[in-house]
């Protein structure tokens, strides 16, 4: 008994795909040539600090946002850091994840769930190049300064991450890919 392939079946596929699969890729090489430019920083030391997790090195643009290097083991702002065999389990369940996405973009039937999607995809595929290369992320935007920490019954509450612009696309693409399936569930007849 053979068995059919039906995740992309042709007559199953919309448009939305064509324009989602070049915003994949320009997310791709705009997160690689930001990264390779920070790869390239003396002044951030990225390869000489590859095998420790703390910061590398910083070029303070204002009080509000520096360049900071530091390198990511875990997935976006850090989360679930992995060395050794776990890095390679975390890079499967992130691979199964983008498939999975990517399939759900070739059927995207909302312009809205396509760009989450797409969004999703190019970070995801932009920090796994990342993984398999060096077995961490480099993480180099860095918005911890000041005017990001409020001062509330004596604690900073901020934003201490440092991220790149494949967590930034992941992170915004699930943002709207939240926000279309609000609307698409509220535009659903009761």
């Amino acid at each position: 008994m053979a068995v059919t392939v039906d995740w992309l079946n042709r007559e199953k596929m919309t448009r939305q795909w064509r324009w989602g699969v070049p915003l994949i890729a320009a997310i791709i090489l705009l997160d690689q040539l930001t990264k390779a430019w920070v790869l390239g920083s003396s002044a951030l030391n990225a390869m000489d600090c590859l095998p420790t997790t703390s910061l590398c090195g910083q070029i303070e643009l204002s009080g509000v946002f520096d360049l900071s290097m530091t390198w990511n083991r875990g997935v976006s702002f850090g989360v679930l850091q992995a060395e050794g065999l776990a890095r390679w389990g975390l890079f499967a369940m992130i691979g199964a994840i983008a498939v999975g996405f990517s399939v759900w973009l070739f059927r995207a039937e909302r312009w809205l769930t396509a760009l989450a999607l797409a969004m999703v995809v190019g970070g995801a595929v932009g920090n796994l190049v990342d993984r398999a290369r060096f077995g961490a992320v480099v993480d180099f935007l860095d918005f911890s300064g000041p005017w990001f920490g409020l001062m509330i019954g004596g604690w900073k509450v901020g934003f201490p991450w440092i991220f790149n612009v494949a967590d930034a696309s992941i992170s915004i693409g699930a943002i709207v890919l939240l926000l279309d399936q609000v609307l698409a569930g509220r535009k659903r007849p009761s």
